[in-house]
């Protein structure tokens, strides 16, 4: 399974049905909750149905949906895959599926682009993070991406058992020698965590020993990595790969809240100061057009209608004629997604916030501002 970037959200986000609608369908497969083949098909063909009866007039669209119906018929792996995001434009021969191992919510949106917000949320909650847990002897460097394990590393260094048995070595002699061999375990382990950083790359790092150990190893990880630690967690060595899991998703959870919150916080203090942020539909929508937003804020779950201007491209909460160029007006489901959309094409850092009660007060978006 290829777990899908930043830059393949922002390539899909580029593509444009000329004369034809993009279909895009996010489907739950997960076998959790679909046990059998047909239980999968028979909650698809609901979902499809229900897109044909609303959007499905278009002769490419109802060839996508049919496309999409025979992906689903004709089998998926569903050991390591949750759902499906597929984009299909028909009319120009354009087909994507990404296989995810996360979970999604079934929608189908038929727009001049590909609806990506969704894929926005997976790649902006599960960044590829490594894992580092070590004792004075063992240690296990793991690298996890979408919440699934990619690849993962072992480490044990043994230590002296104490006195020799002619009791040769000093107790204090002993003790010098274990701290050494220590040291050079845990930077044995900061090398490990470091070649899997140069063969994987990851984007978070955090810690899982005992404050004994963990300040001195953190002083020994490679600079690179140090400039990517994000804490410590309570996960012993030894903990099962289960255990490991779960408590890893939720440190990054924790993490990523917080980092969701710092820039919440830094828009709300531009907006108050009345320079480099705007806050709101309206006045986000007009930054975006006007192309001097570096980074955009939204709740997740936000959506409302709107309209997009097919001639030079300005969106807005009200239509139908647009301010700009004066050209009718196309009403799209939701101007949010096209604010995600638009953002990306410009290059411009999302961020979906989760629970963020600071940004919904705010109007559940904004953005900062480049000037």
């Amino acid at each position: 399974m290829v777990a899908i970037t930043e830059d393949e959200i922002r390539s899909l986000a580029s593509f444009k049905g000329e004369d034809a609608p993009v279909t895009s369908c996010y489907l739950d497969v997960d076998g959790s909750r679909h046990v059998r083949h047909q239980d999968v098909v028979h909650s698809v063909e609901l979902v499809l149905k229900d897109a044909a009866s609303r959007k499905g007039s278009h002769p490419s669209v109802t060839a996508d949906l049919q496309r999409i119906l025979d992906l689903v018929k004709g089998g998926i792996d569903r050991s390591t895959t949750r759902s499906l995001a597929v984009f299909s434009c028909s009319a120009h021969d354009f087909w994507r599926v990404i296989e995810l191992p996360v979970a999604v919510r079934n929608q189908v949106v038929v727009n001049h682009t590909p609806s990506v917000r969704q894929l926005e949320v997976i790649v902006d909650e599960y960044e590829r993070f490594g894992l580092l847990l070590a004792d004075r002897q063992r240690a296990r460097m793991l690298v996890y991406e979408l919440g699934e394990l990619i690849e993962s590393d072992q480490i044990v260094d043994a230590l002296p058992r104490g006195d020799d048995d002619d009791h040769s070595y000093r107790r204090d002699r002993v003790d010098q020698h274990a701290s050494a061999l220590v040291h050079q375990h845990l930077r044995h382990a900061a090398d490990t965590a470091f070649r899997l950083y140069r063969d994987r790359g990851f984007d978070r790092l955090i810690i899982g020993a005992p404050d004994d150990i963990a300040t001195e190893l953190e002083g020994l990880l490679h600079p690179y990595l140090q400039e990517r630690l994000e804490g410590r967690c309570p996960i012993p060595v030894n903990a099962t790969d289960d255990e490991i899991r779960t408590a890893a998703l939720e440190v990054e959870a924790t993490v990523e809240r917080r980092r969701e919150a710092d820039a919440v916080a830094r828009l709300r203090e531009a907006v108050g100061a009345g320079r480099r942020g705007v806050a709101g539909l309206d006045a986000t929508l007009q930054a975006l057009v006007e192309r001097r937003v570096e980074q955009l804020l939204v709740s997740s779950g936000y959506a409302t209608p709107g309209w997009r201007c097919g001639g030079c491209g300005w969106i807005s909460r009200v239509g139908r004629s647009c301010r700009v160029c004066g050209s009718s007006m196309d009403a799209v489901d939701d101007v949010v997604e096209e604010a995600v959309e638009e953002a990306l094409a410009q290059a411009c850092e999302v961020e979906i916030c989760v629970g963020n009660a600071d940004l919904d007060v705010l109007g559940c978006i904004g953005a900062l501002l480049r000037y």
